[in-house]
């Protein structure tokens, strides 16, 4: 399979601090280290016999390392947390610079371990974005979502069928984040139904036929893990109330359309303008992550104006998947407007032209990504 270059320069980051380097799997943290970290010493945890050499002596990283291995990585390294005090002394005294990957940050946070102190920044791996892809195609990213494998599969249906009911269920309940795989997978089920909509924790406790509480630890399971993202409320409107409920988005548009056990998306359909507002929420969460600061947030007033997307508080963004924009649609944005707030806003939608309507502009998506990634919204 092809190389594509990802957007994410860890090379560079990795010449001066030692970075975490997270994200769901099969997003491409292993091909971007065989490629971009060429000649570094590579642990792989996945591998049996390195995990239980070092998992029986983990000085034995020390002792293996000489003093022309100055950049290493330790590949799954939530499989074996202790292996971080190893870690804190050879950064310490050494000076070595790691890269620590993983899928899930789950077992670091939560068992008590070695976090590095600070002496390790923290990145995360997203799917593809629409730079990446020279030859990128909204459909089929809406449709089968925008994992490296299966977006350049020549069957992407079979494999985002199969890593939404295989990884998402089973590699779940096997790193031990819940026991109950059956009660996980209608609360699945159930919490793509609520894809890019605000938290009900009680709504879908009752609908998944599990306990309010429960509900709560598996969306904390899901963020951990990297597979959803909840988008806080931007609250510091005055002329109208702010709505303070997070809302909730899946990382990828395949997975969402597969847990719904929806059918192939067509343009113009009700489905198509959600899947594009997942996907638009992906491009610009990506931005963030990459850039290494701002925020990213909607806004919702108690009187039921809204706004999709704030980004870094200076940028308000509508996403519309439709090809003709009337007045109805420019709403949330005027009563924006009103706050005197923002820097830009903007309609990210189908229509063939850029044009400006009120002091709001309307783009095409593929000018708006253009210019977010060409950093325009900084």
């Amino acid at each position: 399979m092809t190389y594509i270059p990802r957007i994410l320069d860890i090379r560079s980051k990795l010449e001066n601090k030692s970075y975490f380097l997270f994200g769901p799997r099969q997003t491409g943290k292993s091909t971007l280290v065989r490629h971009e970290l060429a000649g570094a010493r590579v642990y792989d945890l996945l591998d049996s016999e390195v995990f239980l050499a070092l998992s029986r002596r983990p000085a034995l990283l020390r002792e293996e390392l000489t003093e022309k291995d100055q950049l290493v990585v330790i590949d799954e390294i939530q499989k074996l947390p202790a292996l971080l005090d190893e870690v804190h002394k050879l950064i310490e005294e050494r000076g070595v610079r790691f890269l620590l990957t993983g899928s899930s940050a789950r077992k670091l946070r939560h068992g008590g371990v070695n976090l590095l102190g600070g002496r390790a920044r923290t990145l995360t791996l997203h799917p593809f974005v629409s730079r990446e892809l020279d030859d990128f195609d909204l459909l089929r990213a809406l449709n089968h979502g925008l994992l490296p494998p299966v977006y350049l599969s020549d069957d992407p249906e079979a494999d985002i069928k199969a890593y939404a009911g295989t990884y998402l269920r089973e590699e779940v309940a096997a790193e031990g984040l819940t026991r109950n795989v059956p009660a996980f997978s209608r609360f699945l089920e159930v919490a793509a139904l609520c894809n890019g909509t605000m938290l009900n924790h009680t709504k879908i406790s009752n609908d998944a036929q599990v306990a309010r509480s429960t509900v709560q630890e598996y969306f904390r399971i899901l963020e951990d893990t990297l597979v959803a993202h909840t988008l806080p409320a931007w609250r510091e409107s005055r002329k109208r109330k702010p709505i303070v409920t997070s809302k909730f988005y899946f990382f990828d548009t395949g997975v969402v359309r597969h847990l719904r056990n929806q059918s192939i998306i067509r343009k113009r359909s009700p489905a198509f303008g959600e899947a594009f507002e997942t996907w638009l929420h992906q491009e610009l969460r990506t931005r963030v992550d990459y850039r290494g600061q701002g925020a990213l947030a909607y806004w919702r007033s108690s009187s039921n104006f809204e706004v999709d997307f704030i980004l870094n508080g200076e940028t308000a963004v509508e996403a519309k998947a439709k090809e003709v924009i009337s007045p109805i649609d420019l709403k949330g944005l005027r009563a924006l407007r009103e706050e005197g707030a923002m820097r830009h806003y903007l309609i990210a939608c189908l229509v063939p032209r850029p044009r400006i309507v009120d002091g709001i502009e309307i783009l095409p998506w593929r000018t708006f990504v253009d210019r977010l990634w060409n950093g325009t919204y900084d």
